[in-house]
């Protein structure tokens, strides 16, 4: 999806998005694509239980997201909307979560298997966010992918 095609989505039907934050030269952002992102089982699951948008983090283009425009930082190499999703912390890949509860983005920095998507990709998707500790569900947690 596109930004605006995912604010669209949240405005008839609250979801966790996904929001893969990646570069062009980024090598591990493409092997993400490719062993991660790629699987049946993650596509699957992610299609059904988010809104997954792109998003490419030094574009130039403007970008709109809740009534906030962010614009390409030269000083910094990336679109705004990467430093705040990040928290200025930027590392490539990094899989962002905006839970549906409206709290703010939440990166995770690095390439991550499928197994490892899995933990957080579940702990937002099946609504744990906000209600278990993490380090309490990830005990619990058994791995399927």
């Amino acid at each position: 999806m596109t930004l605006d095609e995912a604010a669209a989505s949240l405005k008839k039907e609250k979801r966790p998005v996904l929001m893969d934050l990646y570069t062009d030269w980024c090598g591990w952002c493409k092997v993400m694509d490719k062993k991660t992102y790629s699987k049946e089982a993650v596509v699957e699951y992610l299609q059904r239980k988010f809104y997954v948008v792109k998003v490419n983090a030094e574009s130039r283009d403007a970008m709109l997201w809740e009534g906030r425009r962010f614009e390409y930082n030269a000083g910094y190499r990336v679109n705004e909307f990467a430093l705040w999703l990040t928290q200025g912390r930027l590392e490539f890949p990094t899989t962002v979560i905006l839970p549906s509860d409206g709290t703010g983005p939440q990166a995770i920095p690095g390439y991550l298997e499928a197994k490892d998507l899995e933990l957080v990709v579940k702990y937002f998707g099946e609504g744990a966010y906000g209600k278990v500790p993490f380090a309490d569900y990830q005990k619990s947690f058994k791995a399927s992918w």
